[in-house]
């Protein structure tokens, strides 16, 4: 009797297994396991971004891992440091490991295109967070990003407002990102409108010239700026780490106080500097929202439905008065 017991319990055990073992589960996907809490492993997504000295990019990177672990993926982040070399190899990483996904903030908006070609031969999904792949020979999935035009279009309001409606203007550029681009178009833009608009506004851009969107580079850019521009009045900081460096030359030359920034963010250090009167205001990006929205893109496609080509996410003007009364600076 005994023995007819455990020979039922082991067929209900096999049982048991073989259904555990079945490669679509309860509804799920094809290959998913189940993970911690409850969830399937859906895969591994591999991330590249521009950098992780930008606390920007740290952010993008955590939030969309977070929200990628709650649907069962777990995400693979490297830096790219702004080589797109390094970024390419980096690539051909993820293609050898095989990834659900592959998503990049790349280093070189065109350059970037070959390895982008290479996960389409592999059949590896790919999407861009931030920055875009401006190559159309190069198939990407959805793009993700900030609505960046928008945003130099309140960096122009910024600057008219900063200067009174007159003054001459230094843009501290990162041409090599398409995000940037769009920055300084939407600025461009902007200005133009506003000199129809309003015949008293007499702002000029008497230069552009590149920061690299680096702290310690825009420091260097900014004291030969101001050499060679010694009646400059303000400066468009394509970022916050731009905006600091120039920020850091001013005063190291003594003109904190003759001429005004405008930087591109919304980074803690950059909206403390807007609370202490150090840049004057910053269109505001949520990096956080990139990165849920760029997981939740990828859920999406993997589940068979149709993902938006781009998905832009507005930005917000910040001012002092704005720093004063945010509570995450108190």
């Amino acid at each position: 009797m005994v023995k007819k017991r455990l020979v039922a319990a082991l067929a209900a055990f096999a049982l048991a297994a073989g259904a555990g073992c079945d490669p679509k589960g309860a509804g799920g996907r094809a290959g998913t396991a189940p993970a911690a809490g409850g969830a399937k492993k859906a895969g591994t997504i591999g991330l590249s971004v521009l950098t992780m000295n930008n606390p920007f990019f740290k952010e993008i990177a955590d939030s969309l891992a977070a929200e990628a672990a709650k649907h069962g993926y777990e995400v693979t982040a490297v830096s790219g440091d702004f080589d797109v070399a390094k970024q390419q190899n980096q690539v051909k990483d993820f293609i050898v490991r095989k990834v659900a996904a592959i998503v990049l903030c790349p280093c070189d908006s065109k350059s970037i295109a070959s390895a982008v070609r290479e996960a389409n031969a592999a059949g590896i999904p790919v999407f861009t967070a931030d920055i875009a792949c401006l190559d159309p020979s190069a198939k990407v999935v959805s793009h993700i990003a900030t609505d960046n035009k928008q945003g130099g279009r309140m960096a122009a309001d910024a600057i008219v407002e900063a200067l009174g409606g007159k003054g001459k203007v230094a843009i501290l550029d990162h041409a090599m990102v398409e995000s940037v681009m769009l920055r300084t178009q939407g600025f461009d833009e902007r200005l133009a409108e506003i000199h129809k608009e309003r015949p008293d506004v007499k702002i000029e851009v008497v230069v552009r010239l590149p920061g690299g969107g680096d702290k310690a580079k825009s420091f260097q850019t900014t004291q030969d700026l101001i050499q060679a521009h010694g009646d400059l009045n303000g400066i468009f900081a394509i970022n916050d780490p731009s905006a600091l460096g120039a920020r850091a030359a001013l005063e190291a030359a003594g003109k904190a106080d003759t001429i005004k920034i405008v930087g591109f963010d919304g980074q803690p250090e950059g909206k403390r500097a807007i609370r202490d009167g150090k840049i004057f205001a910053d269109p505001v990006q949520f990096p956080d929202r990139i990165g849920v929205t760029t997981a939740q893109a990828i859920v999406k496609y993997m589940n068979g439905e149709t993902v938006p080509k781009e998905i832009l996410i507005p930005t917000a003007l910040y001012r002092q008065k704005d720093a004063q009364q945010d509570p995450a600076l108190k």
